[in-house]
């Protein structure tokens, strides 16, 4: 009997002792789980595709501001996979449709053709745009409330229209007539110049259009401008950007004066503008960036975010090659 009894008990410590290295072998596989989500959730690596329209000191300070907003918060957990349109619209959609098809994790369009490009490539993947002028325009939406309401948001290289040409009449105020100088192409252009139209019309200025469809047409378009202009006032045009040399080549001998609606316009053929930051805008898309990438922000609820200063600069050379005296409260162009 004491055997027996002695036997089963030893039964019952086994089956304890085996319970309880069981409950120890299951929970170590469990723990390791545990750290190697944290170490996956530590070492997540996101990929942004970047589409510019074209090589341009503005659209090229804006690049390089995102990339720098994204760098300083993530560091090497962002990889960018850049790439150029050289000016053609059908090369953005090629571009963008590829990010699509690499599922990277964010889309920065840079310009109006790769943001439309962006938008009709995916409506999931988020999409942020910048050195865009009017994403209404852009993205032909009616009811614009500041928000574009889907997987598209980001900022606008827009300065303020009114004050473009209130300094049209500063500087100008014995001109007649204004030439507006434009692409027919870009509907962002489009819009200024409509904008531009109706306050240099309130102020007494007989306003005509210049419109060239591509760089095939910028010089003799601008010579036609150039002729018939007091002075020429160039929006925040992409085509007219990579052109302004042809330009200047016009207006400069024919001593007509450009307002330009950026400083990268102006820097090539202009003598004053209204001047943004790029590299400030394309710093502040990036920050939007951080904020979907790793907080998990809605895009859809973003609202598309401006400059926050401008400042009025002129072009010292130019000025000087026209006989121009600027007021004191302009900046030369560095």
């Amino acid at each position: 009997m004491k055997k027996i009894v002695s036997v089963a008990m030893a039964a019952a410590m086994a089956a304890a002792l085996a319970g309880c290295g069981g409950a120890a072998s299951s929970s170590a596989p469990a723990s390791s789980a545990a750290a190697s989500a944290a170490d996956s959730a530590a070492a997540k690596t996101y990929t942004v595709g970047i589409c510019q329209l074209v090589q341009h000191e503005a659209l090229d300070a804006a690049t390089q501001g995102f990339k720098d907003a994204l760098t300083a918060k993530l560091g090497d957990a962002v990889k960018f996979d850049e790439q150029n349109a050289s000016g053609d619209s059908a090369n953005c959609a090629t571009i963008v449709n590829g990010f699509v098809s690499n599922n990277v994790d964010l889309i920065m369009a840079n310009a109006t053709a790769p943001l439309q490009a962006a938008a009709q490539a995916t409506a999931t993947i988020p999409v942020l745009g910048t050195s865009v002028t009017d994403y209404a325009t852009a993205l032909d939406i009616s009811d614009w409330t500041g928000t574009v309401g889907n997987n598209i948001s980001g900022t606008s290289d827009l300065a303020p229209l009114d004050q473009q040409a209130a300094m049209i009449q500063e500087l100008f105020p014995d001109a007649k007539n204004v030439g507006l100088l434009y692409c027919s192409a870009e509907p962002n252009s489009v819009y200024q110049c409509d904008v531009m139209e109706g306050y240099l019309t309130d102020m007494g200025f007989t306003v005509s259009r210049y419109a060239f469809t591509d760089t095939n047409d910028v010089t003799s378009v601008s010579q036609t401008a150039a002729d018939a202009s007091d002075v020429i006032y160039i929006p925040t045009d992409n085509t007219a950007a990579s052109n302004t040399e042809a330009i200047a080549n016009v207006v400069l001998p024919a001593k007509v004066p450009v307002v330009a609606g950026e400083e990268g316009i102006c820097s090539g053929c202009g003598v004053a503008t209204l001047s943004i930051s790029y590299y400030d805008l394309g710093y502040a898309t990036g920050e939007m960036a951080v904020k979907i990438l790793t907080e998990g922000a809605d895009v859809s609820a973003m609202p598309v975010q401006y400059a926050p200063n401008v400042t009025k600069k002129y072009n010292a050379a130019n000025c000087e090659a026209l006989g121009l005296t600027i007021p004191d409260d302009y900046t030369a162009i560095g």
